[in-house]
C-alpha cells in the first residue's frame, strides 16, 4: 500500500487513531431531515477498520465539529474510545486526548479533509486524507489515501496502520490471552 519505511515506522507507533466525520468517515453530504435533524451515511468497510482497530488495542476518537444524534450513535456502534462534538478548534480535544491518555502526538494518527482539520493534521505523528480532500489539506498529509471520504478511505488507513504493527485479520479473530 504505502511502501516508504518512513510512513511504516510513523504507522507502527501509533497508540490512537482520531477522525473527522463530514468528508472522512461520510462522503460528506449533509441531508436535513423535515424536522430539522440530519442523516449521515456510513460505510460498513470503514466501520470494520475501526472496529478491527480496537481490537488490536489502538484506541479511536471522533474529532467533529458539529453535534448529530447519527454520530453519536455511530461512536457507539464502533466502539469509539472518545467523541468529541462541537469542536471548534478541533486542538483542544487532541490535547485533551494526550492529557487523558498520556500520549504524545507523534503517537497519535488524525485523518481530516478541510481546513478546520490542518491544525491538527499538522501537529499529529501520521496525518492523512481522504483523495478528495481539499488541497491546502492535501499538501500537508503524510498520506493521502487512494479511496474517497466515506467510500473505504477510513478502511484503507486501518489496514495500512494494523500491517504496520504486524496486526493481521487472522490475529483479530484469536481469542484474547489474558
Amino acid at each position: 500500500m504505502y511502501n516508504s519505511l518512513d510512513l511504516k515506522l510513523k504507522a507502527k507507533n501509533i497508540k490512537l487513531a482520531a477522525f473527522d466525520i463530514d468528508g472522512v468517515m461520510t462522503d460528506g453530504s449533509l441531508t436535513y431531515l423535515p424536522d430539522g435533524s440530519q442523516s449521515k451515511t456510513f460505510n460498513a468497510k470503514d466501520g470494520l477498520g475501526v472496529v478491527m482497530l480496537n481490537k488490536a488495542g489502538i484506541m479511536t476518537a471522533i474529532i467533529t465539529a458539529k453535534e448529530t444524534k447519527a454520530v453519536s450513535e455511530r461512536a457507539k456502534t464502533l466502539g469509539i474510545t472518545k467523541l468529541f462534538m462541537n469542536q471548534t478548534n478541533k486542538m483542544l480535544a487532541l490535547n485533551e486526548l494526550c492529557r487523558e491518555f498520556s500520549l504524545q502526538y507523534n503517537e497519535i494518527m488524525y485523518m481530516g479533509d478541510d481546513l478546520p482539520d490542518i491544525e491538527v493534521l499538522k501537529s499529529v505523528g501520521l496525518s492523512v486524507c481522504p483523495n478528495d480532500a481539499v488541497d491546502e489539506v492535501k499538501e500537508i498529509c503524510n498520506i493521502v489515501t487512494s479511496k474517497s471520504g466515506g467510500r473505504g478511505a477510513v478502511r484503507e488507513i486501518c489496514d495500512f496502520v494494523l500491517l504496520a504493527k504486524g496486526i493481521t485479520f487472522e490475529d483479530l479473530k484469536k481469542p484474547s490471552q489474558q
